[in-house]
């Protein structure tokens, strides 16, 4: 199950750089520093959202317990979540994107 879980979020990754990618066409010329620039997109929304939350959940007093348990799963939670986070942003851009050309 591990194995797949592991798999299915890759899958995600490279669909997620795969948009990034795209949205990126028209900003750069160059084919690898568009995919050098979304892969830093993707892990620079991901570090921001990890750090953001831990800071978050530090200064709320929630005890580490709930939010970091020990590591008996191949991943923490809070960075599973902030990637996953991170993966479904350039969709919601988009969709964003379209509902506000369609109104126009």
């Amino acid at each position: 199950m591990k194995i797949g879980l592991c798999i299915l979020l890759l899958a995600a990754i490279v669909l997620s750089i795969r948009t990034r990618f795209k949205m990126n066409r028209w900003r750069s010329s160059e084919s690898s520093d568009r995919l050098a620039k979304a892969i830093a997109q993707l892990v620079g929304t991901a570090g921001g959202l990890y750090l953001s939350l831990e800071l978050l959940l530090t200064f709320l007093g929630i005890p580490e317990k709930y939010w970091d348990p020990p590591s008996f799963y191949l991943f923490k939670p809070l960075a599973v979540f902030s990637l996953l986070v991170a993966i479904l942003q350039p969709y919601g851009q988009k969709l964003i994107h379209y509902y506000r050309n369609r109104r126009m």
